[in-house]
């Protein structure tokens, strides 16, 4: 660890002691809380990333469906739109579940194949709060600078939220080279998070939200639809074989 990377991690906890408390006597007392949302985007500048959104404007009874690069993807969304993840189940640190819980995340257990409609359904549940919800249809970190497959069974969610729920891909674009840098698939969680804590300089990142899907498709139609805006704006071929298959 370099001293770049040491002072990143002393920010971050610095960051978490001050907003931690916060948070948990704003959510006390009024029921709800803007500070997972501040921490977020304040942990991304932290981390190097500097964040311009791109879109119309994102509120609740959206469903985000986004191209996943690395763990900052997390920040640098959630700090962007205030939204709601899906994620697997296991998150392994009791500490990273915490956190996880207060952005309202949905759980799913990725190899219950036959509970897919119960997580729909739940993803839909979660659609009708007052938050966007974002998922990453690869199931995975990839290589940056080419998609992975998408899987269509969390976009099932569509048909069993109300008709005012809106399906919006998002594309991460941290550019070419950035994105072939800080994509993580090839090596340990704790190698990949201080390699990017001790990268020099900072990280541009644009958030685009692009146009809202047409819900009339099956989920199928929907996943290819989402994978084809998303590489049409980041410039990347939405064919072709990934370097990792759909799986890692």
């Amino acid at each position: 660890m370099n001293a770049r990377a040491a002072l990143r991690i002393a920010g971050l906890f610095l960051l978490f002691g001050v907003m931690g408390p916060i948070h948990v006597v704003t959510k006390v007392i009024f029921g709800r809380s803007q500070w997972p949302r501040r921490f977020l985007a304040t942990a991304a500048w932290i981390a190097g990333a500097r964040i311009q959104l791109k879109g119309a404007a994102v509120s609740g009874h959206t469903l985000l469906v986004s191209n996943h690069v690395s763990w900052l993807d997390i920040l640098v969304i959630g700090g962007a739109t205030g939204c709601a993840f899906v994620s697997k189940d296991d998150l392994g640190h009791g500490f990273i579940h915490w956190l996880a819980d207060q952005i309202a995340t949905v759980y799913v257990k990725r190899t219950h194949v036959k509970g897919a409609k119960d997580q729909a359904i739940a993803i839909a549940a979660a659609l009708e709060g007052d938050k966007p919800v974002a998922l990453f249809p690869e199931g995975t970190t990839g290589p940056g600078a080419q998609l992975l497959p998408f899987r269509s069974t969390l976009l099932e969610a569509a048909h069993f939220a109300s008709r005012d729920v809106a399906i919006r891909p998002v594309a991460l674009d941290y550019g070419t080279a950035a994105a072939k840098e800080i994509g993580w698939w090839q090596e340990p969680g704790k190698d990949n998070v201080l390699r990017l804590l001790r990268r020099r300089g900072t990280l541009p990142v644009t958030v685009h939200i692009l146009d809202p899907l047409d819900r009339a498709g099956d989920r199928k139609q929907l996943t290819r639809e989402a994978r084809e805006a998303i590489a049409a704006r980041l410039g990347l071929t939405s064919e072709g074989p990934s370097p990792i298959g759909a799986t890692k």
